[in-house]
């Protein structure tokens, strides 16, 4: 019998909150090597305490977070930075320095990290954003270019250390159905061709469907989730009222 693989990411038991404010309580998953994960639900549900929980920057008031069977919160400060490095975060907006140019944003965490010489470096630096479609785009600076493009400059500082798993916070958000489009398909292409495992925090349901493999859906009235799998399944499939209303916006 062949032996389950273990997941990237398992989720046990987590509880969130900030101080005597209860955010998120009781929640377990997992995430498997390859998967697009998508953590959905309304405004105000805990999207986003979690996705900090996840990278380290929130830490749980109960429960555990593992990525490949290691406990991420019960590491030393060593440990955690030693699993950090396999993550890549796309941030809202791209959260580029606007002081630097594109090509400088890139090459950050190549300068900090990893044991390049300044060539090597420029070389990483053009193949990433080459990556994203911004070739020819390493002296611009983020005032010059369109706010998609800030995305994919952000992605590709993201991108820069090879990471293991890309987290993605609310990334179509603001942009136009085109540009969303067009960042859908670039993690698509990413997964196939870095082999990434990635996480998206998105209510966005174009986003929703084209991309997911698999899903949870956070509730901010009970303050848990209450639906997990693909989207696609949940939407034909789920007898929750507010599932449906999420994924159809009401129109059922």
């Amino acid at each position: 019998m062949e032996k389950a693989l273990r997941p990237v990411i398992e989720v046990r038991n987590l509880d969130l909150s900030y101080d005597d404010f209860v955010v998120m309580r009781n929640l377990s998953f997992s995430v498997q090597k390859g998967d697009i994960f998508v953590v959905m639900g309304g405004s105000g549900c805990g999207k986003s305490t979690l996705l900090k929980a996840l990278i380290g920057l929130k830490e749980p008031v109960a429960g555990d977070i593992l990525y490949d069977g290691e406990d991420f919160w019960k590491q030393d400060d060593i440990g955690q930075q030693k699993i950090m490095r396999s993550f890549g975060v796309l941030y809202q907006g791209g959260a580029l320095w606007s002081s630097l140019t594109l090509g400088e944003n890139v090459a950050l965490p190549l300068e900090l990290y990893a044991n390049l010489n300044p060539e090597q470096v420029r070389e990483v630096v053009t193949l990433k954003l080459a990556l994203v479609g911004l070739a020819g785009y390493a002296d611009f600076y983020p005032s010059e270019i369109s706010g998609g493009m800030c995305r994919r400059a952000g992605l590709a500082r993201a991108i820069a250390l090879d990471p293991d798993i890309i987290f993605f916070d609310e990334p179509s958000a603001g942009l136009d159905p085109l540009s969303a489009r067009m960042l859908d398909d670039l993690i698509l292409q990413l997964r196939d061709t870095l082999g990434a495992t990635i996480v998206v925090v998105t209510h966005e349901l174009a986003s929703i469907f084209t991309i997911g493999n698999n899903s949870i859906f956070l509730d901010s009235e009970s303050k848990t989730m209450i639906a997990m799998g693909n989207p696609k399944d949940l939407l034909n499939n789920s007898r929750d009222h507010r599932v449906i209303q999420f994924l159809t916006r009401g129109a059922r």
